[in-house]
C-alpha cells in the first residue's frame, strides 16, 4: 500500500476506536465484562464462520469467472482478489478503491488487463443485481419497522435504494441501448460547458464516451455467458445470505431470546444500504448508529446492545480489512502466458 493508504488505514482504526469509546461512555463496563464472559462462543463461532464463508464464496465467484479464461488461476489467487478488495473498500470513501485494487491483484498474477476488466465487470453487475433484489424483499418486510421507529433512517433507505437501482438501470442502458445512452449522457453533460473551459469539457466528454464504449464491448462478452452468470448469481445470493445472518448469530451468542430471523436479516440488509451512503470509509459512524437504533428493540440491555454492535462491526468491517492486509503481502501465483481462452 502507498503511504497515503497507510495513513487512511491508521485514521480509520483510530476513528473506529473513538466510536467504540464513545459508545461505551454510558455503559457499565463491569456488566459489559460479565456479558462478554457469558458469551456463547458456539453461536459466535457460527457468526465468524458466516463472515469467512461470505469472503470465501466471493473467491468462488472469482474462480468461476476465471476457470475458462485461465485454467491455472489458483484458488490462492481467487481468494486474494476479494480480500484485497475488502481492505481497499474499507479505507476509501464509498468503497471506491475496491475495484481498482482487484484489477491490480489480477494484473500482479499475470492476467491480461482486458480479461481482468471483463471479470470484474461481470462480478460487479451480478453483485449489484443481487443487492437490489435483496433490498426489494427486505423493504417489503422491514421498511415499515424503521419507518415507525425513525423517519430519518427510512429516508436514507429509500435514497440508498434509488442509488443502487439507478446503477443497475444505467448498466442495462449501456448494455442494450448503447447509442441512446451515449446521446443521453452527452446531452446531460452539456450544461457543464457553461462552467468549465471548452478543452476540459471536450476531454470529459471523450473520456465518458470511451468508458461507455469499453463497458459496452465488455457487456457483449458477458451476454454470451448467461449460464455462468446464473450460476454465479446463485453463489452470490448465498454469499450475501451468510453476511446478512451475522447479527442473528451474534444476538443468539448474547442470549437474546424470541428472535425473528427474517426480520433480523431484513434489517441488516437495510443497514448495508444505509452504510453505503456515508462518504466516510467503511461507513464509519453511520454503520454503528444504524445498528444500535434498529436493533434496540430486540435487546433490552444497553450493555448487550453495545457489545453486539462492537462484535458485529469487528466481524463485518475490521476482520475483512486485516485479512486483506495479509492477502496484500502474499505473492500471487503467476498464470502461464497463453493459457487464456
Amino acid at each position: 500500500m502507498s503511504r497515503k493508504n497507510w495513513v487512511v488505514l491508521i485514521l480509520m482504526l483510530v476513528a473506529g476506536a473513538g466510536i467504540f469509546a464513545f459508545s461505551l461512555r454510558n455503559t457499565d463496563l463491569h456488566q459489559l465484562s460479565i456479558d462478554l464472559a457469558n458469551l456463547n462462543w458456539g453461536w459466535f463461532g457460527v457468526a465468524v464462520l458466516c463472515i469467512c464463508l461470505y469472503l470465501g464464496l466471493e473467491g468462488v465467484v472469482t474462480k468461476l469467472f476465471m476457470a475458462d479464461r485461465y485454467p491455472d488461476f489458483s484458488w490462492k489467487n481467487a481468494m486474494r482478489v476479494p480480500l484485497v478488495e475488502q481492505l481497499f473498500n474499507g479505507i476509501t470513501p464509498f468503497s471506491t478503491g475496491g475495484q481498482p485494487a482487484q484489477l491490480v491483484a489480477m494484473l500482479q498474477a499475470g492476467v491480461d488487463g482486458g480479461r481482468a476488466s471483463s471479470v470484474l465487470l461481470m462480478k460487479f453487475v451480478v453483485f449489484q443485481g443481487m443487492i437490489v433484489i435483496n433490498f426489494i424483499i427486505s423493504m417489503l418486510i422491514g421498511f415499515h419497522y424503521i419507518a415507525t421507529k425513525l423517519q430519518a433512517l427510512s429516508l436514507l433507505v429509500v435514497f440508498g435504494f434509488v442509488i443502487h437501482l439507478s446503477v443497475i438501470v444505467a448498466l442495462l442502458l449501456v448494455m442494450y441501448w448503447h447509442s441512446f445512452t451515449k446521446r443521453a449522457t452527452n446531452l446531460l453533460l452539456r450544461p457543464v460547458r457553461w462552467f468549465v473551459k471548452e478543452d476540459r469539457y471536450q476531454n470529459w466528454q471523450r473520456v465518458l464516451d470511451e468508458r461507455i464504449d469499453s463497458f459496452y464491448q465488455e457487456s457483449l462478452k458477458m451476454r454470451q455467458e448467461y449460464g455462468k452468470l446464473a450460476k454465479v448469481s446463485v453463489v452470490t445470493l448465498v454469499q450475501l445470505a451468510f453476511y446478512y445472518l451475522i447479527p442473528y448469530f451474534i444476538l443468539l451468542a448474547l442470549g437474546v431470546q424470541n428472535l425473528n430471523v427474517v426480520m433480523i436479516v431484513s434489517l441488516n440488509v437495510l443497514i448495508f444500504m444505509i452504510t453505503s451512503l456515508f462518504p466516510i470509509p467503511g461507513g464509519t459512524g453511520g454503520a454503528e448508529y444504524s445498528f444500535t437504533v434498529l436493533f434496540a428493540s430486540f435487546i433490552t440491555s444497553n450493555t448487550k446492545l453495545v457489545l453486539a454492535m462492537l462484535l458485529w462491526r469487528i466481524l463485518t468491517y475490521y476482520f475483512g480489512m486485516f485479512a486483506g492486509m495479509v492477502a496484500l503481502v502474499l505473492k500471487p501465483d503467476p498464470v502461464k502466458p497463453g493459457e487464456t481462452r
